[in-house]
């Protein structure tokens, strides 16, 4: 392992640590994490939820993939979490090894009447590196393997249809698309202090050099789907 992969490891178990101490401080004195964050957790009304549906999306660091889809307009829900392996009710420290087999994942819940699965696959195959096998920057190992876990054929059909298109345009250069395209195992939700990473902590070291870099460019190649954008041109227009 290079140094800089050494370094990047470090700080990331230092950042994991020192916020799983901050939650057993909250939990102890018996206050709780912001709710008012926007898209999360699994929407809470079933009447709306009817209609809605979800994409389980692994593109490396899941911290990474839940910052983007939660400025995506007609994303309701972002859970991160584990799927793929071989283990039940894996611990985040399990899945890091390598060892049990599992994706970090994200389910993403979604309105299609206003961002359509293919919207949604497209967002996700520009936000990572699809071409990197078991790898994205310094994040090395099968946990952070690139891969859609299909719901239904629909949603195979439509991924492979995505990748062919995208290798076609040669959106990648020469590289190869590597991602799994997988049906949907167990998924398991991600320990507490994972959801909602990055805007819990976004001065964190991760955030501001890895995270926040995917977003500049999400906002930057998806303004019709962005959620702030969409929200900044409703306010100019009420003016």
């Amino acid at each position: 392992m290079s140094l800089l992969r050494r370094i990047a490891a470090m700080i990331r178990v230092v950042v994991i640590l020192v916020v799983g101490l901050g939650l057993f401080v909250e939990l102890a004195s018996g206050q709780s994490a912001p709710s008012n964050l926007g898209p999360a957790g699994p929407d809470s009304n079933p009447e709306a939820a009817k209609h809605l549906e979800t994409a389980t999306l692994g593109g490396g660091c899941f911290w990474c993939v839940e910052a983007v889809y939660q400025r995506v307009d007609g994303v309701t829900a972002v859970l991160s979490g584990y799927a793929g392996g071989d283990v039940a009710n894996p611990s985040y420290e399990a899945v890091c090894t390598g060892r049990t087999g599992h994706a970090e994942v994200c389910q993403v819940t979604f309105d299609p009447e206003v961002i359509s699965f293919e919207q949604i696959l497209l967002i996700f195959f520009k936000s990572h590196d699809p071409t990197s096998l078991n790898r994205q920057g310094q994040d090395v190992g099968t946990q952070y393997r690139s891969v859609v876990f299909y719901h239904d054929d629909a949603q195979r059909d439509a991924t492979e249809k995505v990748i062919a298109e995208l290798s076609s345009e040669k959106v990648f250069g020469r590289k190869k698309i590597v991602t799994e395209i997988s049906p949907l195992p167990d998924f398991y939700p991600a320990e507490q202090y994972h959801q909602n990473y990055f805007r819990l902590h976004p001065e964190a070291a991760y955030c501001q050099t890895t995270i926040r870099p995917k977003i500049e460019k999400f906002e930057k190649l998806f303004k019709d789907q962005s959620r702030q954008q969409k929200e900044r041109e409703a306010k100019k227009k009420k003016k």
